[in-house]
């Protein structure tokens, strides 16, 4: 097949092209678009001749789709349902109607710390809206806000602040140093050299506190004994609490962990720069009502605080 030009293709064809999927008829597609049957049948040239393909062949008194319109149908389908709701969301929003899927770039621990309650106030507020979470390098994440991948981000991005982004202030967080009760390093010596030699969780330098943290250790010339090493934060906890392994480990987390028991934390025995944890979204999307609101919404549910579009 010919490639397809997303930029010479005239959005006005996808229509076109469900209207005679749904009806198997030109003539009925030509009354439900308010076009004439040669309008219909110019239209449907241009679609072959983009995709190199019949698309639809009358089969008695109807035009039957081919395999690939039949590919085609969905995406275009659901295609022009998200340009729709753009379009509407561009001037109004009601987040009460809104069927919108909002996509935000975080890590695991973001997940674990917001997810619940902003999932909770979503389906009082906005009950048929939908919301994803998306994992994305740091070094990337500026370039998916600018071309839409994701609405918003919501970490500790100190790349964002020199970008066209503006962010939210969510917590000031820290690291910790995590521990199971009872741990013989929870009451012992506790200087640069006792906690350089306890057995370490290393994670994932994805997580740019944790990796802010290790930098700094560097620096510093302090080795860690990392003997394990995992891909996400929030396992850490399972392996913390049934060993005697310690992990570097964010303040906030800890704090949803406390209730539950078995973890002590203690301050690292050095000095260690707290981290703002802020949401963010970028410039040419600020002033979009659904994400204003989402950015309210969010704000509001984890700080208590309202938020300025």
């Amino acid at each position: 097949m010919k490639p397809v030009h997303p930029t010479r293709f005239d959005l006005n064809l996808v229509k076109v092209f469900l209207a005679i999927s749904d009806t198997r008829s030109l003539t009925d597609a030509g009354q439900r678009l308010g076009l004439t049957q040669p309008a219909v049948s110019h239209a449907l040239k241009r679609l072959r001749d983009q995709f190199q393909d019949p698309l639809f062949q009358r089969v008695g008194n109807r035009m039957e789709p081919t395999e690939t319109a039949t590919r085609l149908r969905g995406p275009f389908e659901t295609a022009l349902s998200l340009l729709e709701q753009t379009i509407h969301d561009a001037h109004s929003f009601d987040p009460a109607d809104s069927t919108r899927r909002f996509r935000i770039a975080m890590t695991d621990t973001g997940e674990f710390y917001s997810m619940p309650r902003m999932l909770a106030a979503l389906d009082r507020l906005a009950p048929k809206a939908s919301l994803t979470s998306v994992r994305i390098d740091p070094e990337e994440t500026e370039s998916a806000l600018r071309s839409g991948q994701v609405d918003l981000a919501l970490g500790y991005l100190p790349g964002l602040e020199d970008a066209r982004c503006r962010g939210d202030h969510l917590i000031q967080d820290r690291m910790i140093c995590l521990m199971r009760e009872g741990h013989p390093a929870a009451t012992g010596p506790w200087t640069q050299q006792s906690f350089a030699k306890l057995s370490f969780v290393d994670v994932s330098r994805a997580a740019t506190g944790y990796q802010m943290a290790r930098e700094i250790l560097e620096q510093r010339g302090i080795r860690i004994g990392a003997r394990a090493r995992l891909e996400h934060f929030t396992i850490v906890p399972e392996v913390v609490g049934q060993t005697d392994f310690v992990a570097i480990f964010p303040h906030s987390i800890f704090t949803r962990l406390e209730p539950r028991g078995g973890f002590i934390a203690r301050d690292l025995p050095f000095e260690l720069p707290p981290y703002d944890i802020k949401l963010w979204v970028h410039d040419s999307f600020a002033t979009d009502p659904a994400l204003a609101w989402l950015r309210a919404m969010i704000v509001e549910t984890l700080t208590g605080k309202e938020t300025t579009p």
